[in-house]
């Protein structure tokens, strides 16, 4: 099999799940939109966060030239990329219990925030318990998640639940079990996964929502511009200074 053709058959995988996503998760994805908006408005603050992979989505939308100024990113020590030695720690982190509980604590998240919590599987402790943590701080929860994760495989958290049991609202990336998209006779295992192409567009789409949401109520989205055009740094300037209270990666 050719290289092309496999490269033909990831793209038609991704499309095929973005298709599938923009078909059947509209509801969900408008009332994402929809909450980031009224958190904007009630004057509430935005975070996302994700464990190793699933941190690529979400500092994807965290000072974004287009996005919304006002999403942070929530960092957990360890966990927030590949870049702990061994990588491997990341993975192990993700499953020990009370360190989500920990960095909420010591956050700057407060009752009329809303946070999006990003986990592929949904089923590890610390996505979990920290959509729990969240909600009892009177936080509103967003949870991207593949749901099927839910339905054949085993939680790891105390509680025998998932992410997707501790959310306002639940966003199904429809990405399947294992991630991996292709599968050929000379390859011995699955390849080519698509949830941080999917996922992506999913934060990205609920962004968009957001930011027409916000301007169909005659409020002007808190929106970056891209610093390499013309005006972008003083437009810049003037969303950060106007919000700076509720920025806090420039600090």
């Amino acid at each position: 099999m050719s290289d092309g053709k496999l490269a033909d058959q990831f793209f038609d995988a991704a499309i095929e799940l973005l298709q599938r996503v923009r078909d059947e998760e509209a509801e969900p994805i408008r009332a994402a939109g929809t909450l980031l908006a009224d958190t904007v408005a009630d004057g509430g603050r935005l975070f996302a966060f994700g464990a190793g992979h699933s941190s690529l989505p979400a500092q994807d939308v965290v000072y974004r030239a287009g996005g919304l100024a006002l999403m942070n990113l929530l960092t957990v020590p360890g966990v927030v990329g590949v870049d702990v030695m061994p990588a491997t720690l990341g993975s192990a982190l993700e499953r020990v219990d009370g360190l989500a509980s920990t960095v909420l604590e010591c956050s700057p998240l407060r009752s009329g925030d809303t946070l999006v919590i990003i986990s592929l599987s949904g089923r590890n402790a610390l996505p979990v318990e920290m959509a729990m943590k969240a909600r009892a701080l009177g936080v509103k929860v967003i949870g991207v998640t593949s749901v099927a994760y839910a339905t054949r495989t085993r939680s790891r958290h105390s509680t025998g639940t998932y992410l997707r049991d501790h959310c306002d609202v639940v966003l199904d990336s429809k990405i399947a079990i294992g991630d991996a998209t292709l599968t050929v006779d000379t390859v011995p295992a699955p390849f080519a996964p698509a949830s941080t192409v999917v996922t992506s567009a999913i934060m990205q789409a609920v962004m968009a929502t957001a930011a027409g949401t916000l301007a169909d109520r005659g409020i002007e989205p808190p929106l970056l511009r891209s610093g390499n055009v013309d005006g972008g740094h003083e437009w810049n300037s003037r969303v950060m200074e106007q919000y700076g209270d509720r920025i806090f990666y420039q600090r």
